[in-house]
């Protein structure tokens, strides 16, 4: 288990109830008391921290080694049903961008998402799940396959953004995500989007663009991570916690200023705790939302989804003032 600062607490007292279990073994005394006496003390003290998260600790578990990435998600939502596509047919195929067609309770879906990559080779492979054009386009190239079968499309959103790299931009970066998101508004199948840990500037927004988009509840979605933000402001990452505060970048931020249609609740101290229980949870807002989109008309499904994206914001009208 990988611990991060704030969890110094929970992580000196799971050492102790690991010491107490081994006590209990080699001595073959009863200890089954103070062992659930502790066990619940640890529970209390990770509700404790878990509530009161600041915006930057929930960026920080947000990043967590141990959180379930895209293709785990895919993998159990799907029921190992999941059958990987490749490729732009113009470049190559992204490695950071994966997609395919999968089953979830006898319905067919199209899912796509970024790949971090589980260990420091498959990071390297997948650049940390940020995507070039190419991956865009491979992308969309699956979202029209899924229109053109009528089968709806889930994305998970896990990126520290588009890649940043000189090629990326030679070959059209914003262009690729701008087609992605006037493409994604007209599509006529439900699109459900699920940010499932970082959801950082166009490279989340690139396959963001749904009926329903929703966040887990310790992730965080902004046009700017905290340390580029505190970077560009203060020139220091010194001030990343202020950063993180003031870009309402959490599940929670995001909710009440509605630009996002939910929050999914998160297993006690977070989904890399009980990769089981998030997994369930996800299936079954899927499912519910998949219900419920499904005997909406196409032509009003993606009225309501322009509509929604178009009223976002505030508009002054300059005519108005100058009057």
């Amino acid at each position: 288990m990988t611990y991060l600062d704030f969890e110094k607490p929970v992580q000196d007292l799971e050492t102790e109830l690991s010491k107490l279990k081994d006590v209990a073994t080699k001595s073959k005394v009863d200890l089954t008391d103070k062992i659930a006496e502790l066990e619940n003390h640890i529970n209390d003290k990770i509700k404790e921290l878990y509530t009161n998260l600041t915006p930057w600790q929930r960026v920080q578990v947000s990043r967590h080694p141990d959180r379930p990435y895209t293709l785990a998600y895919i993998d159990h939502v799907s029921n190992k049903t999941f059958m990987e596509l490749h490729g732009d047919r113009t470049v190559g195929d992204d490695k950071a961008m994966v997609g395919g067609f999968g089953e979830i309770d006898g319905q067919t879906v199209m899912f796509i998402g970024q790949q971090k990559g589980i260990n420091t080779k498959m990071r390297q492979i997948r650049r940390f799940g940020m995507a070039n054009p190419e991956g865009y386009r491979k992308a969309l190239r699956l979202m029209k396959m899924a229109e053109k079968f009528n089968k709806p499309i889930v994305t998970f959103i896990d990126t520290p953004g588009a890649y940043p790299g000189l090629e990326a931009e030679e070959r059209g970066q914003g262009e690729a995500i701008a087609r992605n998101l006037l493409e994604m508004a007209q599509l006529k199948v439900p699109v459900i989007c699920i940010i499932i840990g970082e959801g950082a500037s166009g490279g989340a927004l690139g396959i963001g663009i749904g009926d329903k988009v929703l966040m887990l509840e310790n992730t965080w979605y902004s046009v700017i991570s905290p340390e580029s933000c505190s970077s560009i402001l203060w020139r220091s990452w010194n001030f990343k916690e202020r950063a993180a505060e003031a870009l309402k970048l959490t599940a929670i931020d995001m909710n009440n200023n509605g630009l996002i249609d939910g929050v999914i609740p998160e297993p006690l101290g977070g989904a890399h705790r009980n990769h089981e229980e998030i997994f369930a949870t996800v299936k079954a807002e899927i499912l519910k939302h998949l219900k419920t989109l499904n005997k909406i008309n196409p032509e009003k499904r993606i009225e309501q989804r322009i509509e929604k994206f178009a009223s976002m914001g505030v508009v002054h009208d300059l005519s108005e003032v100058n009057a």
